[in-house]
């Protein structure tokens, strides 16, 4: 799960960007990812979904992100080179951006961030970042997708299972079916338990489509360094720039 919350966060702004109402309309994707979206929408959970969410934003709950889906603004699906892939927004105000992992400048990074920070410095040696954006990956092809695309302030999983997860799988196979070469960074088991729906997409396109499936514990500060598959030294971010350059596509990692 990407939502830690911490009580010393630096506020950005007086008042915490929020989700003001249901309306996809007004959440600009780019257009390679209309088609899944358009099919989820008027699917029976995207319709449920969408009814959910508004009955708790009309009883007054306070549901991040602004911009659930920015993500597929920030990176066509033409262009994406890596996944990884979140389990909820964070739950705390000014965190959550529609990134999975990322923060917005000025806040304060929360455990997991920080250990992404950690192990990005000692697998390849670049400077620890002192601000939590992940805009900048997002722009060089790397989804950073959450299972579940919206929150309530303070309830971790608030949302989950109420059909984000069927959106966030047909996006996951979209990728599969259409990316040449993607490397998914499954970080835990709510990630990894993805494996077999990217495999199985993959498979389908025998020499077309190629995967890189990286798994290891989640970043938590509870599993980074937990055996079998500790996060801290998975080496996830230089296998995943090797294997992108023997394929012929550039992977820059720096913040």
């Amino acid at each position: 799960m990407t939502g830690d919350l911490f009580a010393d966060e630096v506020p950005v702004s007086n008042e915490a960007p929020r989700l003001a109402r249901w309306a996809p309309s007004d959440w600009p994707v780019h257009a390679d990812w209309q088609v899944v979206l358009d099919a989820f929408w008027c699917s029976s959970q995207g319709l449920s979904l969408a009814a959910f969410v508004q009955s708790r934003l009309d009883a007054g709950a306070v549901v991040y992100p602004k911009h659930p889906l920015w993500a597929l603004e920030l990176t066509p699906l033409s262009q994406v080179k890596v996944v990884i892939l979140g389990q909820d927004p964070y739950h705390g105000p000014h965190q959550a951006q529609g990134l999975s992992f990322s923060v917005a400048p000025g806040v304060k990074l929360p455990p997991s961030l920080r250990n992404i920070f950690k192990e990005l410095h000692r697998d390849l040696n670049q400077p620890i970042p002192v601000g939590g954006s992940l805009a900048s990956w997002a722009k060089r092809g790397v989804l950073l997708l959450n299972t579940s695309l919206t929150v309530e302030d303070g309830q971790p999983a608030s949302h989950a299972k109420r059909g984000w997860e069927q959106l966030t799988d047909a996006l996951l196979a979209e990728v599969a079916r259409t990316a040449p070469a993607c490397v998914y960074m499954l970080w835990g088991g709510h990630a990894q338990a993805k494996a077999e729906l990217i495999e199985r997409e993959t498979r389908a396109w025998p020499g077309q489509r190629e995967a890189l499936v990286l798994k290891s514990n989640h970043p938590s500060p509870l599993s980074a360094l937990r055996a079998p598959q500790p996060f801290i030294g998975n080496g996830h971010f230089s296998q995943a720039k090797a294997w992108l350059a023997q394929r012929g596509a550039v992977l820059d990692w720096n913040l």
